[in-house]
């Protein structure tokens, strides 16, 4: 009965495993230590969406005549979700455009079943599947102009990019992927045949695509997005983006796909509009792209090459097709100035576990001091993680310390990936609903920047979808008042 539950509560969290009782396990005596583990998890239904308050985004997207444009989709189909209508301006002006595809889409087994009418789990099959996503993008983008030189795909691991994120770097070894069972890229077609799944590897990737087409403007999937893939592409693109320096500033525009409650009303809807949703209205601005009649349509008979989706996803997928795209970013947290990260909504029923509520983050005299609170004390079966990766300009990120802090009910323990380090390398101070830990800045590399994220647990699986915030330390300071709040309700 409780798996059912957490099944129903947090979807897409059984692809991953901790081993209970080892150092993995909330209820072991030194606290949870994720370790990752491969299981065939089925993979959930999109989320249905529910009626809320349309608020239009007010600021428009312009295309320039001197504008390279520059598509970064997680999986094939994302691309003609939330960019068809601006991909087929693109191609009408003559401007140049690349598409870029973050995985082959090759681990979505209930659409593949859906499809094919009977389960699709042996190896072979999975990368056959992963080969015809690929055949569908080919010819969906054919639908709207665009040519098959002007796509490339990279072949990273669907719904495993955000592992690599976390702890796949340097030294570790690659990541393997949960269904095709290897740990490098395996289709003779991608971009680089036979790259390691290492998080350096997508980053050198990414910056050589980035440096070979000059993009000015590039479109690509929100960091507070519900699914992995879709959260990781962001960050692994922020790292490429530092790494070329402050001379390469290409404008980007994330998009979203996965949220619960979001599109709303669902369903093929093209005559309505899409609106922000209710969970990032505080974002400081919302930047839309209207689509004529005709560019729907053109979405439309796009999406309907992506045959392997369609069959399973119809009433989901369609409900892109609006009057308009939309674009819109979480605001960096810079420490200098005072200010409020955009509040995120919550899961109520998955937030009656822990529910982690807020997120304060200053520096001190030398340290990084973050805040966590709750909404229920830990207990022997819950936990709380604190993520927080070091970013400095001239040190390559993969030799970046990289600490996940595990919190059970009375001791922590530290990570730097897989590397434990002493508990007392980091200050906790504990109260029954709230964690504050300070982190030397030199643990985590003496950063120009820390990327940031936390999370709660229940039975050593995640409840939650954690949302990466990016910290700009710029000129430190010991005041106490200069300090960035953040609602914690991750997804």
């Amino acid at each position: 009965m409780i798996l059912l539950a957490l099944m129903l509560l947090a979807p897409g969290i059984f692809g991953e495993e901790i081993a209970a009782g080892g150092p993995g396990d909330p209820s072991s005596p030194a606290a949870p230590a994720v370790r990752t583990a491969r299981k065939k998890s089925p993979r959930p239904r999109r989320p249905r969406a529910a009626p809320t308050e349309v608020r239009l985004a007010t600021t428009t997207v312009a295309l320039r005549d001197d504008d390279r444009l520059l598509v970064l989709a997680p999986h094939p189909d994302d691309d003609i979700l939330c960019c068809g209508g601006l991909i087929q301006e693109a191609v009408d002006r003559g401007l140049p455009l690349r598409v870029v595809y973050f995985t082959y889409g090759d681990n979505y087994e209930w659409a593949f079943m859906a499809y094919k009418k009977h389960p699709v789990l042996r190896r072979k099959a999975m990368q056959n599947m992963g080969l015809l996503r690929h055949h569908e993008a080919v010819a969906g983008m054919g639908v709207l102009g665009v040519s098959s030189a002007s796509l490339t795909f990279l072949g990273y691991p669907d719904y495993g990019t955000l592992k690599i994120w976390n702890s796949r770097w340097d030294g570790r070894p690659p990541y393997r992927s949960m269904l095709t069972r290897v740990s490098k890229v395996p289709y003779a077609n991608a971009y680089r045949p036979g790259a390691p799944y290492k998080g350096e590897e997508v980053v050198n990737d990414l910056k050589s695509l980035l440096r070979e087409f000059r993009p000015t403007k590039i479109f690509v999937s929100h960091p507070g997005d519900q699914h992995p893939d879709h959260r990781s592409l962001p960050l692994f693109l922020n790292v490429a983006l530092w790494d070329l320096g402050p001379d390469f500033a290409p404008t980007v525009y994330p998009y979203l796909v996965h949220l619960r409650h979001w599109p709303s009303p669902p369903g093929h809807r093209p005559d309505q509009p899409l609106a922000p949703p209710g969970a990032f209205r505080a974002l400081a601005q919302w930047e839309t792209f209207p689509v004529s009649a005709e560019r729907r349509e053109g979405k439309r008979r796009a999406l309907e090459r992506h045959r392997t989706q369609i069959a399973y996803d119809r009433n989901y997928l369609l409900s892109f097709i609006r009057t308009n795209e939309l674009f819109g970013d979480f605001p960096l947290l810079d420490l200098d100035k005072k200010g409020l990260p955009p509040p995120e909504d919550s899961d109520r029923e998955r937030a009656k576990f822990v529910g982690v509520e807020t997120k304060t983050v200053s520096v001190q005299n030398g340290k990084l001091v973050v805040t966590v609170a709750y909404q229920r004390p830990l207990g022997n079966r819950t936990g709380v993680q604190v993520f927080a990766f070091g970013y400095r300009a001239g040190v390559p990120f993969e030799h970046m310390p990289k600490l996940r802090i595990d919190f059970g009910a009375l001791r922590h323990r530290v990570f730097d990936q897989g590397r434990e380090l002493p508990w007392k390398s980091i200050e906790v101070d504990r109260e029954p609903r709230r964690i504050t830990l300070w982190i030397p800045l030199e643990l985590i590399g003496d950063p120009d920047r820390i990327l940031l994220s936390s999370r709660s647990l229940f039975v050593s699986l995640p409840l939650n979808w954690a949302t990466w915030h990016i910290v700009e330390l710029g000129r430190r300071t010991s005041d106490p008042s200069e300090r960035m709040e953040s609602d914690g309700h991750d997804r």
